[in-house]
């Protein structure tokens, strides 16, 4: 009897042969059975019982992606330092966001993306520098000032998701960019457009000048 022979500690005979693939199935099966119970509690008329629903959903999805980097962190950690791809500069730039919003230091930054300390220093040392050839770039040129606007507003939903259109105004009025809650609105509606060509890199003069004020 099956279960007769997992309380004595026996087990099937060749059962290793098919482990590995059984491991797989087991997986897809509770997945299904978790998509299913999710759905029954999304669409529940408890509206607890959605909230429920919806922060197990996260947590689950946070999991994976958790698992999903290790995976990737593990591969790329294999790899000797000295032969390790270079991050392109636009990545530098997502990075040091990145750091910012986590508040991490230069040792988590660097733990976190399999570099030395001293390299993440070195990025903010030379953040703004100048040109197509600059250490750190942002991925679309910021030649005026509310393009500059514009993409802080939406970086601030991409790293900080949980800012609402009224508090992501009034953070920016404490660093001196006052907007009101329908202009944020509307630049997270208007998304970011592709770069043009044409255009070259924002300059320092031009994004590293004092705060003023934007009034809508």
């Amino acid at each position: 009897m099956p279960d007769e022979a997992l309380s004595s500690g026996a087990l099937p005979s060749g059962w290793p042969k098919s482990v590995k693939s059984a491991i797989q199935h087991v997986i897809s099966l509770a997945q299904f059975a978790i998509v299913a119970a999710s759905g029954w509690a999304a669409n529940a008329l408890n509206p607890r019982a959605r909230q429920a629903a919806e922060m197990e959903r996260q947590g689950a999805q946070i999991a994976l992606l958790t698992e999903e980097l290790r995976i990737k962190d593990t591969r790329l950690g294999r790899i000797d330092p000295r032969r390790r791809p270079h991050y392109s500069p636009t990545e530098r730039m997502a990075i040091l966001q990145l750091k910012a919003a986590l508040g991490w230091s230069l040792a988590q930054a660097a733990r976190a993306f399999l570099v030395e300390a001293e390299t993440i220093a070195d990025w903010l040392k030379r953040i703004d520098e100048d040109g197509s050839s600059a250490l750190v770039q942002l991925r679309e040129p910021v030649n005026r000032f509310p393009d500059f606007v514009r993409y802080i507003v939406q970086q601030l939903k991409v790293l900080c998701p949980s800012l609402g259109k009224v508090k992501t105004a009034q953070v920016l009025a404490r660093a001196g960019l006052h907007l009101c809650a329908t202009t944020v609105g509307r630049m997270l509606k208007a998304g970011t457009p592709a770069p043009k060509p044409t255009e070259a890199p924002a300059t320092q003069a031009e994004v590293g000048e004092a705060p003023r004020s934007v009034t809508a």
